[in-house]
């Protein structure tokens, strides 16, 4: 069994809004990531850091698929080293005030490792949603204050 995993979490915003706070990087700076290179474009890489990571750490993020308010595909270091995994985002409306944010993370090795930095990933990117929910709903940034 390979390891693999999906979350989800319905964001009350229309899903052109959260579309772009996910593409857009200022917007992805405001509750995501503490640096972006720059947008998510199909076919470009961009390299994010983390507030939350040691300092010399950056994420080397290559887009292969946007499909605009739709769909995002990229792939990104594992965090057990030496290869790269695939995550998708859908972004589903559910009416024009509300959509369901689908992130499912798949491409680590089946070994302990893998299944420990699966279920790492999977944590990351319900806190990763949770805190898109907050910028968007409420206007903060949940993690303010929690870097290393």
């Amino acid at each position: 069994m390979n390891p693999r995993f999906q979350v989800q979490l319905k964001i009350q915003k229309p899903v052109a809004d959260v579309f772009e706070a996910v593409v857009n990087p200022t917007k992805l700076c405001g509750y995501f990531v503490q640096s972006s290179t720059g947008p998510l474009v199909e076919g470009v890489a961009v390299k994010w850091k983390f507030a939350e990571a040691p300092p010399d750490y950056v994420a080397d993020v290559t887009v292969q698929t946007i499909e605009h308010n739709a769909r995002i595909v990229f792939t990104w270091p594992s965090d057990t080293g030496g290869y790269r995994t695939l995550v998708e985002m859908k972004f589903m409306v559910l009416d024009p005030a509300n959509c369901m944010v689908q992130i499912t993370e798949t491409g680590w090795r089946p070994d302990d490792a893998g299944f420990k930095a699966s279920y790492g990933n999977a944590g990351g990117w319900m806190h990763m949603m949770c805190c898109l929910k907050a910028y968007l709903e409420y206007g903060i940034n949940l993690r303010a204050g929690g870097a290393l």
